[in-house]
């Protein structure tokens, strides 16, 4: 079988996601969501209130992947992810000010959350049947995903939506490279390392050299009839 049809939907072969590697995702996805709320000095959130913020930034990418397959959440079939998503949004909690002293760390999470939830997403959307291209968009969205629920209930701009450093095209390109790979017969999970790997690296790449998408402008008409001269 070649490699386009393998792309197009067919021989995909089955994976499976073990729980500990969700239970990281969501470790970390809420610990980073936990130190971001922590942040906000003027919002004036309880403690109970960045705990909630923790736990959806967690949450957010899986319940979101677990919706678009027609599963029942994952988070909501086992004891473990609620306490785990708990204690590691206390522990960012507690310690944001050690954590906020070293910012390459909170870097470094970020970047690992979006690859692990971009893996686990992608891998899931394959074992599911779905074709390349849906798969990639659900391991995208399921990557930010919970960045974009943290954003909503801070009533902060999306961090996706802003001129910033490849946010979500760190995911697409994790995506994208684990669906290319397991494609040609790689194996899923050297193909998920693979995919977190390249996802931390673009992200983390993205804010040390401040790399950016072209910022969205008008089109302008020339004063002469020139295309793309200034008015």
């Amino acid at each position: 079988m070649s490699v386009l049809a393998t792309l197009a939907g067919a021989g995909v072969p089955s994976v499976s996601i073990p729980l500990w590697a969700n239970l990281l995702a969501v470790g970390i996805g809420s610990l980073q969501g936990a130190l971001f709320a922590a942040q906000f000095r003027d919002r004036r959130l309880d403690l109970l209130g960045v705990a909630i913020i923790g736990i959806a930034t967690g949450f957010g990418g899986g319940v979101l992947r677990d919706l678009l397959l027609n599963e029942v959440p994952r988070a909501l079939l086992s004891n473990w992810y609620l306490p785990v998503a708990t204690a590691s949004a206390l522990i960012g909690m507690l310690l944001q000010r050690i954590f906020h002293r070293i910012q390459p760390l909170i870097t470094a999470l970020d970047a690992l959350t979006i690859g692990l939830f971009g893996a686990i997403g992608t891998t899931a959307a394959l074992a599911a049947g779905l074709p390349a291209i849906p798969a990639v968009f659900v391991g995208a969205l399921s990557a930010v995903g919970g960045s974009i629920l943290r954003d909503l209930l801070l009533s902060v701009p999306i961090a996706l939506m802003q001129v910033g450093s490849l946010y979500a095209v760190a995911a697409l390109v994790g995506a994208i490279s684990l669906v290319l790979l397991v494609a040609v017969g790689v194996p899923a999970i050297w193909a998920a390392v693979v995919c977190v790997a390249l996802t931390f690296v673009v992200r983390v790449l993205a804010v040390l050299f401040h790399w950016t998408l072209p910022e969205q402008r008008p089109l302008r008409r020339g004063t002469r009839g020139t295309p793309g001269t200034a008015a």
